[in-house]
């Protein structure tokens, strides 16, 4: 009995595993996932503190960037569930919340788009080919907006702003290779243990 216990034990690891497998990860769920601090598929407002706060930033923008986002983005991923005061982020359903005005480096399922990132470089990165400068993030930001779309010009320019004022080097410049860590969440992470590293010293 014992060895059909364990064959069993075997199958359904093997089966989770292999479901986990056939279940992609979009780039925009990765986008998102640094914020779901205990890892549960649910992101609420302390969690978008907690990550923001672990990336270097302070109090009052961690505060205003936790509310900012849970309300806008929290009932767009419960498509059919009732409005909840704890405004919890559905980490699956994130590709509903996607705003418009947007770069479409995301597609509407939420996968990274390698064509529309290289583009905007292209387009928009006309002193430096690989960074942008502060008035090139303007031009694209004001190239981006749809027509009364004030929502989705608030939301792009607070992105990409925030982005800006975290990454940019010494020269006012942020780098193509920042904007892409970006758009897979792995910026986050490497922000996260920077900031660790600064606090141990």
């Amino acid at each position: 009995m014992s060895g059909d216990s364990n064959s069993n034990i075997s199958v359904t690891a093997s089966s989770k595993a292999q479901a986990m497998e056939n279940c992609e990860t979009t780039a925009l769920q990765k986008h998102v996932m640094f914020f779901d601090r205990n890892n549960d598929g649910i992101i609420y407002p302390s969690e978008t503190f907690q990550g923001f706060r672990a990336i270097g930033c302070g109090l009052l923008l961690s505060s205003v960037a936790s509310v900012f986002i849970n309300l806008g983005l929290s009932q767009k991923t419960r498509p059919g569930k009732p409005f909840s005061f704890k405004f919890p982020i559905e980490v699956k359903n994130i590709k509903m919340a996607k705003h418009t005005s947007d770069s479409g480096v995301y597609d509407k399922e939420g996968r990274f788009v390698p064509t529309r990132f290289e583009e905007v470089f292209a387009k928009h990165a006309l002193t430096h080919p690989h960074s942008l400068t502060s008035d090139e993030l303007k031009n694209l930001l004001k190239s981006n907006r749809e027509p009364k779309d004030y929502g989705g010009w608030l939301a792009g320019y607070t992105e990409w702003k925030i982005l800006y004022i975290l990454c940019k080097d010494k020269n006012g410049l942020l780098h193509k290779e920042t904007v892409r860590a970006v758009y897979d969440g792995s910026l986050f992470e490497r922000m996260a243990k920077e900031n660790a590293s600064k606090k141990q010293k």
